[in-house]
């Protein structure tokens, strides 16, 4: 039935309608506007700082929660720096000097469950004329690298070749066909360079993507680099909706860079076919007081460097990151959800897995007198050959 007025009455009720619409539109801009850049605040208030009460993968067996235990037989290291090809200087820390060998002792200890030994040439037959690759930042290179390493050791006679290049670096076990490979991508989203200016692009993947599809297994990670400041700040301009911002919230960001990332994912990656995981946040110690909690004394350290020994027990009393919260909630809208390797709590436990001044970053001069340490990456071997025996139980048992 058609609405009837008169002229005066339909021009008023037009009128109202269009700044009914108008101030709604404001109103929204001005709410999205809120959600993009108050993010912070809606994190720090509304999520509870406990660690997720469901977790992304159920399994009789809780492989990620657990702890640590000193391990005297023969079978840690899986291997040694000094026989393996691929090692970069960052995290060879033997080599550089690091006087303690004790860290590389500890085996992880599931909670109701044994972790089955680590078999590379079984890892090599399985996946015979595959691809592994792993996608992220330098954490995902630390990992590729511990596996190349542990599968060499295991498969020492092995014809083999190497490709470095950026962002792509590959591995080749020839004998039986076998590709591990990395693929830099920090950010997962794109990157552009236009006008000289570096548009961090967190609603695009495809420039990277296009490399990724025809993995057999794909491992992803992100995180550290979404925090940068300053010179270290990988990006000029976030570009977001069609607009460009100098920055914006780094939660925000990644949670939107999250979302492009999987539903990419979910549209592209044949889940019949490929495998997908996804590493959880690495942890930092820069910051003993995280477990130096009720301490008195005072600290000599401002950092990892000194620390040769886990933190005892099966909880990290500093704070959970609130990075994995946005991962842990990512993961779980996806359609079809990566397997998440969950080793941000048993890695923060490992203060004392850290290159520190150990690494080929710094002169011996520097390192007898050192004013910074690395406390991101991992020494290899070393903390990530755990996270590469937990990839192995994902992936076969």
């Amino acid at each position: 039935m058609a609405l009837l007025c008169s002229q005066n009455s339909c021009a008023l009720l037009a009128s109202f309608l269009s700044l009914l619409v108008l101030v709604v539109s404001l109103h929204f801009q001005v709410a999205s506007s809120a959600v993009l850049l108050t993010m912070k605040h809606h994190h720090n208030n509304n999520v509870n700082h406990q660690r997720p009460l469901v977790q992304t993968n159920q399994s009789t067996c809780s492989l990620f929660e657990g702890s640590w235990v000193r391990d005297e037989t023969e079978t840690y290291p899986l291997y040694k720096s000094s026989s393996c090809p691929i090692i970069d200087p960052e995290f060879n820390c033997q080599m550089y000097g690091r006087p303690d060998s004790g860290y590389l002792k500890y085996s992880w200890k599931p909670l109701n469950c044994e972790l089955p030994r680590f078999n590379g040439v079984e890892f090599l037959l399985n996946m015979k004329s595959k691809t592994v690759m792993f996608v992220g930042d330098s954490l995902g290179r630390n990992q590729w690298q511990s596996l190349v390493c542990m599968l060499s050791a295991a498969a020492p006679h092995a014809q083999t070749h190497l490709v470095r290049g950026d962002p792509l670096s590959v591995f080749r076990f020839l004998d039986y066909g076998v590709s591990i490979s990395f693929y830099r991508a920090p950010y997962l989203v794109d990157v552009d360079v236009v006008q000289g200016k570096r548009i961090l692009k967190l609603e695009k993947v495809d420039g990277n993507g296009d490399a990724w599809k025809s993995a057999d297994v794909l491992s992803f990670n992100t995180g550290h680099w979404w925090n940068h400041e300053g010179s270290l700040k990988g990006w000029d301009y976030v570009a977001l909706g069609g607009k460009y911002y100098p920055d914006m919230d780094r939660l925000a960001a990644l949670e939107r860079g999250m979302k492009t990332w999987a539903n990419w994912v979910d549209t592209n990656i044949d889940r019949r076919k490929t495998r997908v995981f996804f590493q959880a946040i690495s942890p930092t110690h820069y910051n003993p007081n995280e477990w130096n909690v009720g301490r008195t004394t005072v600290m000599t350290t401002k950092n990892c460097y000194g620390e040769t020994v886990p933190i005892s027990g099966k909880t990290f009393p500093g704070a959970y990151p609130e990075q994995m919260r946005v991962v842990d909630m990512v993961i779980r809208e996806m359609k079809n959800p990566a397997y998440l390797l969950d080793i941000t709590m048993l890695s923060a436990l490992r203060k004392d897995g850290h290159p520190s001044i150990y690494s080929g970053e710094l002169s011996p001069q520097k390192r007898a007198n050192p004013n910074r340490a690395d406390c991101s990456h991992w020494c290899l071997p070393g903390l990530p050959d755990t996270w590469n025996e937990l990839f192995y139980t994902a992936l076969f048992f």
